[in-house]
């Protein structure tokens, strides 16, 4: 499926299924909106993971990133570096994926980073669904970079646009990208 018609059809189901308006919504951030993003509705659908899989390609390729793998703090990276490792595999070019504890286990290898086999130091993107500040994916950036990995950049599927980009460029000088704004949906 050409990339457009993948970003078509993602922006719908992103719109039928995640995005409501009216009301407040408390938002990570803390902060209250009148419009709410709760994406995980829509990248734990069967039909969007394969456009979620290869937009998010098509962004790190862009970028001309060229990582091992893609992570980001679970729960709301786990099904998109899922898509994203899945998708790769067709490409040619597989990019595992990973998982980010919020904390280190306290048993086994006390572990944050969870379902890497290659040792650092190893070139990788970090991924989120929805960023708005960018806390999540700032907490992610920072544990990928203490266990040794090179984070070579950053990708939202939704970007709220309150902050995150200047937060994570400026804040950590890391890369950020975004495969849709709210405005856009």
């Amino acid at each position: 499926m050409p990339l457009e018609q993948d970003r078509q059809l993602l922006a719908g189901i992103l719109r039928t299924f995640s995005i409501r308006r009216g009301g407040e919504f408390k938002l990570a951030s803390g902060r209250i909106s009148d419009v709410y993003c709760d994406a995980r509705v829509t990248t734990c659908r069967a039909e969007a993971i394969g456009p979620i899989g290869r937009l998010f390609l098509d962004v790190i390729r862009r970028r001309g990133w060229k990582p091992r793998a893609v992570g980001g703090m679970t729960l709301g990276a786990d099904p998109i570096v899922i898509a994203v490792a899945r998708e790769s595999v067709d490409a040619g070019a597989p990019v595992h994926a990973f998982l980010v504890r919020k904390e280190a286990k306290g048993h086994g290898l006390k572990k944050q980073i969870e379902g890497l086999s290659e040792e650092p130091p190893l070139d990788v993107v970090i991924v989120d669904d929805v960023c708005t500040t960018g806390d999540s994916t700032i907490k992610a950036i920072g544990a990928a970079r203490e266990a040794g990995l090179n984070v070579l950049g950053a990708v939202c599927l939704v970007d709220r646009e309150e902050g995150a980009r200047e937060a994570i460029e400026g804040g950590l000088g890391c890369p950020f990208d975004r495969v849709f704004t709210i405005g856009e949906l």
